[in-house]
């Protein structure tokens, strides 16, 4: 028979070590971090102008999170380049923001509100506009920072940062459709841009998911 008290220590050691990723998890601001890697790898300084935060506290958030293995760095040149350590962070960040959705009220009502900022936009569900990429009338528009469209995109999407948009749209005949996307629900670019190009009488959608929902939640 198996010592029950050894047996005990192991497990105990081991939600030690589980525990370890909760306790780096248990900021909001270290959050919001690993949320803006997952769309692609960020300097410090970038970090820090995203976040609100100093670049001194930025870095101390970045220690704790790097203890954790959720996130790792290289050097380019003099700049420290930060990332999410793989893919299986992002997953894990999708599958978080769908449990505190479904259990916290406050998320939802907070949702609502990020929403009703732009009350005339129009969305498109997935489904849809799968159906539509399909039949090649519609064309996808990613917001984000060219950067950030490098590191990952949805499959056909054009990129187009929020600031180019205005000349972009110059090239269009008003006949076409355009679905725009950002960083997912939780974002509120493409919800200005949806917002412009329904006032420069486009027929313009948003799309609720970003790279990382697009990608962990298959058809």
């Amino acid at each position: 028979m198996k010592n029950n008290c050894f047996e005990s220590d192991i497990k105990q050691r081991l939600y030690q070590q589980f525990a370890r990723i909760g306790k780096s998890l248990s900021s909001d601001k270290r959050l919001e971090i690993i949320d803006i890697l997952s769309n692609g790898p960020k300097s410090v300084d970038n970090l820090a102008k995203q976040t609100g935060m100093s670049v001194a506290n930025v870095s101390r958030h970045l220690k704790i999170l790097l203890e954790a293995k959720l996130v790792r760095f290289q050097k380019k040149g003099t700049f420290v380049i930060y990332s999410v350590s793989d893919i299986s962070v992002t997953h894990f960040l999708s599958s978080l923001w769908n449990l505190c959705e479904n259990r916290l009220a406050d998320v939802k009502v907070i949702k609502d509100e990020l929403n009703g900022q732009y009350e005339e936009v129009q969305h498109i569900t997935k489904q849809d506009l799968v159906i539509k990429m399909q039949k090649n009338n519609v064309i996808l528009i990613d917001i984000r920072p060219i950067e950030e469209f490098i590191t990952s995109h949805i499959k056909g999407a054009t990129s187009v940062p929020l600031e180019q948009l205005a000349d972009y749209l110059q090239t269009l005949t008003k006949d076409v459709e355009l679905v725009a996307y950002c960083r997912g629900p939780y974002c509120s670019l493409a919800s200005q841009a949806v917002n412009y190009m329904q006032d420069q009488g486009f027929t313009a959608y948003r799309i609720e998911e970003g790279v990382r929902e697009w990608n962990t939640h298959v058809l």
